[in-house]
């Protein structure tokens, strides 16, 4: 609920639109009222589902996958958008990719720490990217901190880089006014391909 207030209070400030990611816990997704707490928000808002973005670990889907499935269909259904946050570590599974309705691969500050200088990591992030755009998924590489990292990862496709390079975890003033800025939307604008 409070992500879809933020949106709104962004877009009466006269800001874009944005899509916001809210993580969801384990405790929350298997809890029973994640359906619920989604749907309130949205029809207490009016905040359009697409602007929503859901964001889970391979853990919660390694869980109860068959209940998983069910549940990531009618958050679909719903037109909210999901993503793998942390992708390729702990629990990967490619099926996921193919059986769960995603929309976007986050690959794991770990790989992008180290992918200028561990050929492994250089590897693996460019097979995630690979591999997502081939089932039509958008790719955030999370954890750039120089320009090296961004520029690897555009050259190999990479949709959206998050990081320190761009800026620190900032409250939502400080966030709207960066944006007011134009200095995120710029950035970001550069990652687009």
């Amino acid at each position: 609920m409070q992500a879809c207030r933020q949106h709104l209070a962004w877009c009466a400030a006269g800001l874009p639109p944005l899509r916001i990611a809210v993580n969801v816990a384990g405790r929350q997704f298997q809890s029973g009222t994640l359906l619920r707490a989604i749907e309130s928000a949205l029809r207490e808002t009016e905040v359009p589902a697409e602007y929503l973005e859901l964001e889970l670990t391979e853990g919660i889907l390694a869980r109860d996958a068959a209940a998983a499935s069910l549940i990531l269909d009618d958050i679909n259904a719903m037109g909210v958008q999901l993503s793998i946050d942390d992708f390729g570590t702990g629990y990967s599974s490619v099926g996921y990719l193919k059986r769960f309705p995603l929309h976007t691969l986050k690959v794991d500050r770990t790989f992008v720490r180290d992918v200028i200088s561990d050929q492994d990591d250089a590897a693996i992030c460019t097979a995630i990217i690979a591999l997502a755009h081939s089932l039509e998924l958008r790719v955030v590489a999370e954890g750039a901190e120089n320009s090296e990292q961004v520029e690897f990862l555009q050259k190999n496709g990479c949709d959206f880089v998050q990081g320190y390079y761009y800026s620190p975890p900032v409250p939502t003033d400080q966030f709207a006014a960066l944006l007011a800025k134009n200095v995120l939307t710029s950035k970001l604008a550069a990652q687009r391909r």
